[in-house]
């Protein structure tokens, strides 16, 4: 049996009419950038993630990059960011002239750890990037209360985590400023890149437009330079089509999960955990297991293919060693980075598969 990591084909297969046809319509319209088809899209978004504005871009790291210079982050500022998640997370930070500074990520959730925040904070900290890593929301009440006690701003980072709600409220609703990437194998993906900023902040996302689109308010009226960052016709047309289910294959990606703690031997792997006040929407299914790498080609060679995320904890990353970090000083990042081992996730994945999955990585553990 062949069990890929993501299927994008089937999806498409499913909806492929309504995509279709809202292709063509901006083909036969020869409107490539902006128009209708993206304003709605924007509305659309907004409106399902509650939030007042939505300020589409080019891609997700854009969104986070014109974020943090939206909200006056730049040389000489600190930004607290999570050890562990992908690297547009601390590499927009540096884009803009800052400085990340890391802090260790919680056992069970491994999103940052509050506790550890406090600890980093200095005269420079001027805002924090909590990550909902996998799908799981952060702790956001501890993360705004501890954004209140230091005047930090607070950027979501909700790239992975597309309609999950932390005490029933969506993610991208909590921050002074949120983002998203619409990279196609996320939970909403677009067929190309594609990112969005929201926002209940009016000024905010006036900045966050004008930033995106060569500083311009109004066709050629430069009021400061921006630089280029619009989301393609195109994408909002397939990203219309497909938020409209976004909720449906988020409840089939929880089933999956379940699906799998069931059948997964819990003496032998740890599986993703959630808290009560988090509603996970599974973007990543990672397990931790011993002998990663031969389970892995062993998993391989009976068609099941599997996926690190991520090898390296982001401040022991070659990129950023002119901070001379030591795994010890992110034990819980560094040991999820050389354990976690991602299984096939997608809303189409068939029980037959899962159980298939299971088995064998049960198989391979004893």
């Amino acid at each position: 049996m062949q069990v890929p990591f993501v299927d994008l084909k089937i999806q498409y297969e499913s909806i492929k009419a309504e995509v279709d046809n809202a292709i063509r319509h901006v083909i036969e319209n020869t409107q490539f950038i902006g128009g209708d088809t993206v304003k709605k899209f924007e509305e659309d978004f907004a409106s399902y993630i509650g939030s007042n504005h939505c300020v589409s871009c080019a891609n997700g790291t854009d969104a986070i990059e014109i974020a943090l210079t939206a909200v006056g982050i730049g040389p000489g500022d600190e930004v607290l960011v999570p050890a562990m998640s992908w690297i547009a997370t601390s590499e927009a930070v540096t884009s803009v002239g800052a400085t990340p500074i890391f802090v260790d990520i919680h056992e069970d959730f491994y999103t940052i750890d509050p506790p550890m925040v406090s600890e980093k904070i200095s005269e420079k900290t001027k805002a924090i990037i909590p990550v909902h890593l996998y799908g799981l929301p952060c702790n956001m009440e501890a993360t705004g209360q501890l954004a209140s006690d230091f005047n930090l701003k607070v950027i979501e980072d909700c790239a992975q985590a597309h309609g999950a709600t932390y005490k029933g409220q969506k993610v991208g609703t909590f921050g002074d400023i949120s983002t998203f990437s619409f990279y196609p194998g996320k939970n909403l993906g677009a067929y190309g890149d594609a990112g969005a900023i929201v926002t209940n902040d009016n000024s905010l996302a006036l900045q966050c437009r004008r930033i995106s689109n060569h500083g311009q308010q109004g066709k050629h009226n430069h009021l400061m330079e921006g630089r280029n960052s619009r989301m393609d016709t195109l994408q909002a047309a397939v990203l219309k089509v497909k938020l409209k289910r976004i909720d449906e294959w988020n409840r089939k990606r929880r089933n999956i999960a379940v699906a799998y703690k069931e059948h997964l031997d819990s003496s032998l792997i740890k599986t993703p955990q959630s808290p009560n006040s988090a509603n996970h929407v599974y973007h990543v299914f990672g397990v931790q297991v011993e002998n990663r790498e031969h389970i892995m080609k062993e998993l391989a060679k009976r068609g099941i293919n599997t996926q690190i995320h991520y090898p390296s904890a982001l401040p022991l990353m070659p990129a950023y060693k002119y901070f001379k970090h030591k795994p010890e000083d992110f034990p819980v990042a560094f040991q999820l980075s050389q354990h976690e081992l991602s299984l096939p996730m997608y809303p189409e994945i068939t029980k037959e598969k899962i159980t298939y999955v299971c088995d064998n990585l049960n198989e391979l553990l004893y």
